[in-house]
């Protein structure tokens, strides 16, 4: 038996010990004629072992069942995400409407200029601009934007808040630049936000209107510190259709129309000041290197045209178009606003009121309107609450990746009905009362 494992099975005895002669002698309990009869008489042989090595043992039932909840309680449209957002059925059959005449034609020709155009004032007509104000649009989503300003609105310096994933990402852009000088970054912890300040040498000050990685919110007023020579930049991605804002008083309020407008990605649009066209036409002349695709100059001038320098998607604008000309007949911005306070007003109260969750976000000047959180205590796995909501059709509630909290991130952009939003509380709790 040399060379074998001694380890003994924690179901098994082990085996007697050999005596010396060699042969192994029977065990005392063994009653003659069952098992071995080491030494004495052969016996029957044992029945065979399956083929597998191991006797067959009895399945023990293992009960794995999740919560479940009563379709009558469910939204009636399950989608809560940070973005990509729910799309209205109407946007859905505008695009439907466009497949034979706008989609899979020239963006340079009348009828997609012509939507364009439908954009461009629309979007005067929400954000009330004044006049000299423009709206341009380019491809590439906010993140392209980032890169444009870095090129053709900063002139030597950027000062930013970053409270959250976001407002970070401009910051670096600016920070990393071999051109400009080294940024001014003013951090603030998860859930809170930093207060602008004068920063020596800047001539471009940003922030977030609106953190989604967090669900904090800063204001839009212009400080009054600034001179008219240094330029306000707010990114409004997950702000602009939903929340109240002075965009008037900013020079470059900017977004991607995935959230509150309900479209597709892919396009970045801002307001830009006279200030700020300006400030890219001079940096433009200056002979500052900049490649086409990001040249604020040829945007603005494109913009002009009700065209994009280079192609769009189609059923993007067509959409952006559909949510913009709902929100404005619904009663425009004070509209839009309304409703949104309205949703995330649940949200916080049902979260204050609970007795294991909390907001977030401990101030309340500082909580968005449009994306919610919610902490959970640790009895709590908020993650678990998100999968049972996820099987039953109420989908995209967990927090921002990066953050790390046991915590559920619940949008409550313009399309999302506030009735949905109360549907999915009461799904919540319901939850609660049977993991608790």
């Amino acid at each position: 038996m040399d060379g074998v494992c001694d380890a003994v099975h924690p179901r098994r005895s082990p085996l007697p010990a050999r005596p010396a002669s060699g042969h192994l002698s029977p065990r005392e309990d063994t009653p003659a004629g069952h098992g071995p009869q080491w030494g004495g008489s052969p016996s029957p042989l044992p029945a065979p072992r399956p083929a597998s090595g191991r006797v067959p043992r009895a399945k023990r039932a293992i009960v794995t069942a999740e919560p479940t909840l009563p379709p009558e309680i469910l939204p009636r449209d399950g989608r809560f995400g940070a973005g990509p957002s729910k799309v209205r059925p109407e946007q859905v059959r505008a695009v439907e409407r466009a497949g034979t005449t706008l989609l899979g034609t020239s963006h340079r020709q009348a009828p997609v200029r012509r939507l364009v155009g439908q954009i461009r004032e629309g979007l005067t007509q929400l954000f009330d601009l004044p006049e000299g104000h423009e709206v341009v649009l380019g491809n590439g989503g906010a993140t392209a934007f980032w890169d444009a300003a870095t090129l053709q609105l900063v002139r030597e310096r950027a000062a930013h808040l970053s409270f959250g994933e976001f407002g970070a990402k401009f910051a670096h852009a600016t920070d990393a630049a071999p051109h400009l000088g080294a940024s001014e970054i003013i951090t603030a912890q998860p859930g809170t936000r930093p207060d602008p300040r004068p920063v020596e040498g800047a001539d471009v000050y940003a922030w977030p209107q609106n953190e989604t990685s967090t669900g904090v919110a800063a204001p839009t007023r212009r400080p009054d510190f600034l001179t008219p020579d240094q330029l306000l930049l707010i990114d409004a991605t997950s702000a602009a259709g939903g929340m109240a804002a002075e965009v008037a008083s900013t020079d470059a309020y900017y977004f991607s129309p995935q959230k509150n407008f309900a479209s597709d990605g892919g396009l970045w649009v801002a307001a830009l000041s006279p200030a700020a066209l300006e400030r890219i036409e001079r940096i433009s002349a200056s002979g500052r290197w900049t490649p086409a695709s990001l040249d604020l100059s040829t945007t603005v001038a494109n913009s002009r045209k009700n065209q994009t320098y280079n192609t769009p998607a189609i059923a993007t604008l067509v959409m952006l178009a559909e949510q913009i000309s709902w929100i404005n007949d619904q009663g425009g911005l004070d509209w839009a606003a309304a409703r949104t306070r309205e949703s995330s007003d649940l949200v916080y109260a049902w979260a204050e009121a609970s007795e294991v969750a909390r907001p977030f976000v401990a101030r309340e000047q500082d909580r968005s309107t449009v994306i919610t959180t919610v902490d959970f205590d640790d009895a709590v796995d908020a993650a678990r609450i998100a999968g049972i909501l996820r099987a039953h059709g109420v989908v995209d509630v967990e927090p921002y990746r990066k953050l790390g909290r046991n915590q559920l991130r619940i949008a409550t952009f313009t399309a999302i009905e506030p009735a949905d939003v109360q549907a999915l509380l009461a799904c919540i709790d319901r939850i609660l009362e049977q993991i608790l």
